[in-house]
């Protein structure tokens, strides 16, 4: 149990999640600005930002996940042969946040079927 100066009471801390530690606002602004850029669909509309929560097949999202990863693998490779200041310069920077943006969305879709389903 907690007491605080006040007088008030909270009991403990120990056993609850902690989502605020385990999640970084930074991360989450820069995934959602990254969701947003890509809710355009190639007929012009936008889709509702909960689309994906529909369901996707894991077929696609697994293929979707092999695709981004091997290709911030190829850009982790070819950015260790090019100048710091290629590396630091803001293309190559969003590269790589856009990257990892593409493999937290089929990571979490893949992870929200599983939940989703039961499985």
């Amino acid at each position: 149990m907690r007491n605080f100066e006040s007088g008030a009471t909270r009991d403990s801390e120990g056993d609850k999640l902690d989502y605020e530690g385990f999640i970084s606002p930074l991360v989450l602004r820069r995934y959602a600005q990254y969701m947003h850029g890509h809710r355009k669909q190639a007929d012009g509309s936008f889709r509702d930002s909960d689309n994906w929560q529909k369901g996707i097949p894991w077929h696609v999202y697994v293929k979707s996940l092999v695709r981004h990863t091997m290709d911030l693998w190829w850009l982790h490779r070819r950015a260790s042969e090019v100048s710091e200041v290629v590396r630091a310069s803001a293309t190559c920077k969003n590269a790589f946040e856009d990257l990892l943006c593409a493999i937290m969305f089929n990571s979490m879709g893949l992870l929200y079927e599983l939940q989703r389903k039961g499985k």
